[in-house]
Parts: C-alpha cells; structure tokens; sequence
C-alpha cells in the first residue's frame, strides 16, 4: 500500500514538472514564433559549436591573436541569436566574434560563412567564391540553399546537418571523425 502510495506521488510530481516546462516553454517564445525561434536558436548554436570539430590550416587566421570570425552572407534568419550563443565562446583560443558580411571579394577573414538567400550575389555565387578557401560554409534547406560544407536539414521536427567531407578538404579544412559521424547521410566525399 506504502509503495502505491510513493508511486502516485512520484507520477504527481513528474506530471507537476512536466506542466511547469511545458509552461515554461510557452512563454519563453512568442505566440506562434516558438518553434522557428528554436530551430533558429540551435542552429546558431551549431554555428559556433561546429568550429571545435574542425581544424584550420594556420593561413585561416591573419594573425595568432584573431577572433574566430562566424559570418552571416545573405539575409540573418538569427537575428540576435547568433550573438548570443557565441558571446564568450573561445575556439582554440581565439575569441568568437560575430560579423554580418555583405561581400566576399578580397580576403575574407571568416572561419564560418552561414550562407543565406540574397540577391546580389547569389548563393551560388558566394559558394562559388569560397570553394577552395580554408572557409567552413554552411547552408541551411529552409532558405533554400545548398552547396556548402555542411547543410542544415530539418527531420522528424529536429535540426540535422549533411556534410560534404570532399569540399571540406579542396579548403584545406579536416572534419573530425566526430563530427562526420553525426551527418545524417552518408558524406559525399568521406574516405
């Protein structure tokens, strides 16, 4: 009897919690923006997250001293969420700084180029540009691009990626082994 009596009180209190997050979520996001503000929000935190699993060659960075530059190409689907998840990061000792870019002629100094829609250039145009280059693109199935390295898909009501472990290499970039294997699909490219 003692033992049912513990049971039912545990359910109470897990259904209490559950309630209170479920609540909590509610409130977290406007009405109605809620779920495109979390697949936004995780896929800033990718963003930045991603740079750990990938080593550069040194010619990436200017100087030992630079930030670790994340930048926006096209229209920001991240508004100030980008910021956030990379404020008071480091990678590999290089401070992560957030920049909005607006071209890629010349030397672009980024690490990691979110590629979005835009109108001059285009995408491809872009991707074009920093094939080659130790430059980590990343593209996003939502804004209707492909082609970079790695390319965020939405499965089953959660954010994946694809990985182009080929184009990753013609940068001089190396994936680790980690990394690859959380792609969804086979890598196009992989040894």
């Amino acid at each position: 009897m003692r033992v049912l009596f513990l049971l039912g009180a545990a359910r109470r209190r897990v259904r209490g919690l559950i309630a209170a997050l479920a609540m909590l979520a509610i409130t977290a996001f406007p009405a109605g923006a809620s779920a495109l503000s979390l697949e936004s929000a995780v896929k800033a935190s990718f963003l930045y997250k991603f740079g750990p699993f990938v080593e550069w060659p040194a010619s990436a960075f200017p100087a030992a001293s630079s930030p670790f530059n994340i930048c926006v190409f096209g229209a920001d689907p991240f508004g100030g969420l980008l910021d956030q998840a990379a404020r008071g990061q480091t990678i590999a000792g290089h401070p992560v700084a957030v920049r909005r870019i607006e071209s890629v002629e010349g030397r672009i100094d980024c690490q990691v180029v979110f590629v979005s829609r835009s109108r001059q250039p285009s995408p491809a145009e872009v991707l074009h540009a920093l094939r080659g280059l130790p430059v980590l693109t990343v593209t996003d199935a939502r804004e209707g691009v492909d082609g970079g390295i790695i390319h965020f898909v939405v499965q089953d009501g959660r954010v994946r990626f694809t990985i182009d472990n080929g184009l990753a290499r013609a940068g001089g970039l190396v994936l680790s082994s980690k990394l690859l294997a959380l792609a969804t699909t086979p890598q196009r490219g992989a040894d």
